[in-house]
């Protein structure tokens, strides 16, 4: 299945990325991709907020986007990207793409929001060749007791509000255990404050195995 449905998110979450962006996440996608280099795979590509921040030694992006809405506006702002975009529909779980085709995957703000994580990550390694990068930036379970319990307890309902996200996901750990050697990972929260289920974030290199 290439398309994933979720029009009400689909007209909200640009409004609220740009609100985000604004507040640090064009530093934080900046830092995302910084290095970057090669045929890059975007997963998850939302509207395309990724797309100017990409460094001109990127040669090729492809970027998957399940929800048709969002796939459309990221269609739209391929063409004022700074190097070529490609912006296909298809889900992470399933990459109808070449093994060892590309040198660098993007993972942002999606790996949350996947319905198998495990299997994407997988697919992320398929298609990478020896020694590509995975660069993930991505909502986590925090660190604190606490804050993870809080988390838990929003996963009731936070994925019917924000099209299958989950808060509480200790996606680093699956990374680790995927394949994947981190070479470089953070972890901070933004927006900063202990109200905010999501506010827990990694931001991290790996490299295929």
């Amino acid at each position: 299945m290439s398309d994933l449905s979720h029009p009400i998110f689909a007209r909200l979450y640009p409004r609220l990325d740009a609100a985000c962006a604004r507040a640090g996440g064009d530093a934080h996608r900046a830092e995302l991709l910084a290095g970057a280099s090669g045929r890059v795979l975007e997963v998850g590509a939302g509207y395309g907020a990724n797309f100017p921040h990409y460094p001109p030694e990127v040669t090729e992006v492809v970027a998957l986007e399940p929800e048709p809405r969002l796939r459309a506006k990221a269609d739209h702002n391929a063409g004022r990207a700074p190097v070529p975009v490609t912006v296909r529909p298809g889900v992470a779980e399933d990459l109808d793409v070449d093994d060892a085709s590309f040198d660098v995957a993007v993972a942002s703000l999606v790996l949350c929001s996947v319905r198998d994580p495990i299997r994407a990550l997988a697919e992320l390694r398929r298609v990478l060749r020896p020694g590509g990068e995975l660069r993930y930036y991505e909502h986590v379970r925090g660190d604190e007791p606490g804050k993870a319990r809080f988390q838990r307890y929003a996963d009731v309902v936070w994925p019917f509000l924000a099209a299958g996200c989950h808060v509480s996901r200790p996606t680093p750990d699956w990374i680790a255990g995927s394949g994947f050697t981190v070479r470089t990972e953070r972890r901070f929260d933004f927006p900063a404050g202990r109200g905010n289920p999501a506010s827990p974030h990694v931001l991290g290199v790996a490299v295929r195995d």
